[in-house]
């Protein structure tokens, strides 16, 4: 199964261009729009819940859904947009939300993270109105993925520069389309 997390929030985003082209070359996947799932962020209340469902091997319980959803995928899309020198929020909150000790990953005997999740490939697509630089976005997917989720390889996907005056949008993202390899 392929997982599309959608970030896009623009019913014109150029993010989602990217990675619809994308998607297209990979087949049918199964999208989660982060921006109509209300996700909730993980505060006191939420975290004692889970750490007691954790405990008690509870993992059928709602709450791990997405978990459990994102350590089954074949092959995982993300598509978020570059705002404000990061990704959107949601992404970060979803992260949050999936990381489940027990589902995604697990602690070696030496203290270590063992991913767990089924996924061979993640793919980053991201635009950016500016100059895009990967640390505060890709890299920060790349690491946990690799490092936590146990994901065996990532890619990324962008367009930059879309934004600048005298830079032709629409040509800089056909060219980032024409040259999407799997």
């Amino acid at each position: 199964m392929i997982l599309f997390v959608n970030c896009c929030i623009r019913s014109e985003s150029r993010t989602k261009r990217l990675a619809d082209s994308l998607l297209e070359k990979l087949g049918q996947y199964e999208e989660i729009k982060l921006e109509e799932i209300n996700l909730k962020q993980i505060n006191r209340e939420r975290l004692n819940k889970r750490t007691s469902l954790i405990e008690d091997s509870e993992f059928d319980n709602p709450m791990f859904n997405l978990a459990k959803q994102w350590a089954n995928a074949d092959i995982i899309v993300i598509a978020a947009p570059f705002w404000d020198l990061s990704f959107p929020s949601e992404l970060k909150m979803y992260i949050e939300n999936i990381y489940v000790t027990g589902i995604v990953s697990e602690y070696g005997d030496d203290g270590r993270p063992q991913g767990l999740c089924k996924a061979e490939k993640l793919y980053y697509v991201t635009t950016a109105g500016g100059p895009y630089n990967d640390k505060y976005g890709y890299q920060y997917i790349r690491d946990i993925s690799l490092n936590y989720f146990g994901i065996k390889e990532t890619k990324q996907i962008y367009a930059e520069m879309l934004d600048i005056v005298g830079n032709d949008p629409e040509k800089i993202l056909k060219e980032a389309i024409e040259n999407i390899t799997l």
